[in-house]
């Protein structure tokens, strides 16, 4: 919750603002002050108090605070602050979106730059020694999954994604050293994308896993790229989780035909392209 404030900070009125450095100076004291003491500490009226909050997507001041409370007690982020089925379409868009900000926000600080290196080294070399780069995911992150596929095959890097898991069984049990076996999980707790990251290592494959810090997936990879956001594994329909994976497969995507060298993969590309202009209309 916290995170989410300091990133919406930018898309408020300096007043406003005041109001959100305080809470991020003393959540605990803000919490507990009425409202006039409140206005007085960040000088402003009380109207911009409870603007703040509804610009946050809250209700109000008294919404606001039973939230903020709940997140200094339990330690844990509020899931898109409590979208509610009465909520307006207002409400919903300042509500996933600072969500997302906050995350990519905290995704920008955090992410371990060597770990990423490492994975775009790791497909490099498979790439130029001609060998197989394998790509699972089941349900959501089987959608990544194919989105990463799609996004190998435009920069002319051979990758396969299967959506079966009885295919992803079998092809994970025929990789061999010198292959590369990306496995995407949100739980990074599922049982058949565990089997697979297994099956690859045993047959001397090297494992790419995106995955939260901390699951069972993230420690049985070699190569892990933390996925960490607010989001419940329960959710039915991730949305920032999602988000995430799709932005670090942007990420890697980028620096492997960066490294691979854009000179190299631009015939393909032109190719491609030029047949692509057949299907369009002018």
């Amino acid at each position: 919750m916290l995170d989410r404030i300091s990133a919406a900070l930018i898309s408020l009125s300096p007043a406003e603002q005041r109001v959100g450095k305080l809470v991020l100076s003393d959540p605990q004291g803000f919490s507990k002050l009425p409202i006039c003491e409140l206005a007085a500490l960040a000088h402003v009226s009380k109207p911009t108090v409870v603007r703040f909050c509804r610009s946050l997507g809250y209700d109000g001041l008294k919404d606001f605070k039973v939230k903020l409370e709940g997140r200094l007690h339990e330690g844990v982020l509020f899931v898109h602050r409590s979208v509610d089925v009465d909520d307006k379409i207002n409400d919903i868009l300042v509500k996933v979106i600072d969500d997302t900000m906050a995350a990519v926000s905290t995704y920008r600080c955090n992410a371990n730059r060597a770990n990423i290196e490492a994975a775009v080294a790791t497909l490099v070399q498979t790439y130029r020694s001609h060998k197989r780069i394998e790509i699972f995911g089941l349900g959501n992150s089987g959608i990544v999954a194919q989105d990463a596929q799609h996004k190998f095959f435009r920069l002319g890097i051979p990758a396969t994604a299967y959506g079966d898991s009885h295919m992803q069984l079998m092809s994970a049990s025929v990789l061999r050293p010198g292959d590369c076996a990306v496995v995407i999980s949100n739980s990074g707790r599922t049982r058949d994308l565990l089997a697979i990251c297994e099956f690859a290592k045993s047959n001397g494959a090297t494992t790419l896993v995106i995955t939260s810090s901390g699951s069972p997936l993230a420690v049985a990879g070699h190569i892990h790229l933390a996925a960490d956001h607010p989001e419940g594994f329960e959710r039915y329909c991730p949305m920032v989780s999602r988000l995430l994976h799709l932005m670090i497969v942007d990420i890697v995507a980028t620096g492997v035909a960066l490294r691979i060298g854009i000179e190299e993969l631009r015939p393909d590309l032109r190719q491609m392209q030029s047949c692509l202009l057949d299907k369009r209309v002018f």
